[in-house]
């Protein structure tokens, strides 16, 4: 009898596949350029307002368990975040408190599928999605964002497939990234708005990861879910881990604003799964809300950090359309660049014999696209000051000039 469940096999990280080998060369030492991993505060402090309100947290005894749903004070100030910058009228109830989206993914999950059912994504997606929806049997329908779309998504293509009534009886929600996760793109607000449509069509639970939702640059403009949806079952997820800068905070959220049957449903799943695991994080609940009230000081820190990463997000695109190898469709939300490789071009198998290669001869640490579903492309984070994304890239073009056909 086998020791170790069959879910137990989907547990893979491509993010951190390579750490150890990364941890290794560092040990022996060599200076490692680790780009792999997308983590604001190692190149942006977490603002000081926030760090003040963790302590003062802590001095005011707030470290015992929570309401398990999320203290009011943060609740309150979710919701207030939503109504003025998207509109949206959900009140306390409808918000639950995660341990960052993470588990909010693992919720999802975990109340929406039975063994059998399908959901669609679209690739390339962000590493989790499709683990956790492995762990609780449920069968990827996987679409794409389309990079000769600018990464967006054929929502014409779409259509058809839902329309196929291939396993559409057992579709149970479609999640999309928007900015994205790895693409750097933002969603039109006309591709949003037939998601809309045809979640509304096939009764589908539309999920919006909007993680990276003030992270937006080069004129782009974001729409929230939120602000479409309305009367068409769909949950919100977000946190404070990008737009606040507190990645270790571990702190996100999930709304489920409509009135319909299936919200109300599944408003009360999640909050049971909430009790189920006690609360999250206290102290963290009471630094992210006063982050989300003190709306000055909050300007002023996602200004200075967006206009920044804009800069480098920019400069690192030039770098890499300049090269013979790689091309990259420009950014214009979030903090990652996902260049497509001219494997054919190069004496390498696969992007990911690319990525294990080029860490052990460069030290480089990337990762591979297809651990996001994309074969032949490669992830970069682009936070790190100019002359570090500077000499990564210039180890990379090296790296293919020596492996060149």
């Amino acid at each position: 009898m086998a020791l170790l469940s069959r879910a137990s096999k989907y547990a893979v990280n491509p993010i951190q596949e390579e750490d150890e080998v990364a941890m290794r060369l560092i040990r022996s030492g060599k200076k490692v350029i680790q780009i792999n991993r997308g983590d604001p505060p190692s190149y942006f402090k977490t603002p000081k307002y926030m760090i003040d309100a963790f302590v003062r947290a802590l001095r005011e005894n707030h470290t015992g368990y929570a309401n398990p749903l999320g203290i009011t004070e943060l609740r309150e100030a979710i919701s207030d975040r939503y109504r003025r910058l998207y509109g949206t009228d959900a009140g306390t109830d409808k918000i639950t408190v995660t341990q960052g989206v993470s588990e909010a993914l693992i919720f999802l999950n975990s109340m929406l599928l039975d063994h059998g059912d399908s959901a669609v994504i679209f690739k390339p997606f962000y590493t989790q999605y499709l683990p956790d929806m492995q762990f609780y049997g449920g069968k990827p329908i996987v679409e794409s964002y389309e990079e000769r779309l600018g990464w967006n998504i054929d929502t014409d293509s779409l259509s058809r497939r839902l329309r196929s009534g291939a396993n559409s009886n057992r579709i149970k929600y479609m999640l999309i990234t928007n900015p994205n996760n790895p693409t750097g793109t933002v969603l039109s607000r006309k591709v949003l708005e037939e998601l809309v449509d045809l979640a509304n069509e096939h009764g589908i639970v539309l999920v919006s990861d909007e993680i990276y939702d003030e992270i937006v640059y080069n004129g782009a403009k974001f729409t929230s879910v939120a602000e479409l949806a309305k009367g068409v079952p769909h949950v919100i997820i977000g946190g404070a881990s990008k737009i606040l800068d507190a990645t270790g905070f571990r702190i996100g959220f999930m709304m489920v604003p409509g009135e319909d049957r299936a919200s109300v449903q599944i408003n009360g799943a999640i909050k049971n799964l909430a009790r189920v695991r006690l609360s999250a994080n206290t102290p963290a609940q009471y630094a992210v809300a006063e982050g989300l009230r003190n709306s000055a000081e909050h300007k002023k820190a996602i200004g200075s950090m967006v206009k920044s990463i804009s800069e480098r997000v920019n400069f690192a695109s030039k770098l890499i359309n300049e090269s013979g190898y790689m091309h990259t469709v420009v950014p214009n939300g979030a903090f990652y660049l996902f260049p497509r490789l001219h494997i054919g071009e190069l004496k390498i198998k696969d992007d990911r014999e690319f990525v294990d290669k080029l860490l052990k001869e460069e030290y480089v640490q990337l990762t591979r696209g297809s651990g996001f579903g994309a074969r032949n492309y490669v992830r970069l984070v682009a936070l790190p000051p100019k002359e570090v994304l500077a000499s990564a890239i210039e180890k990379m073009e090296r790296f293919c000039r020596r492996h060149s056909r």
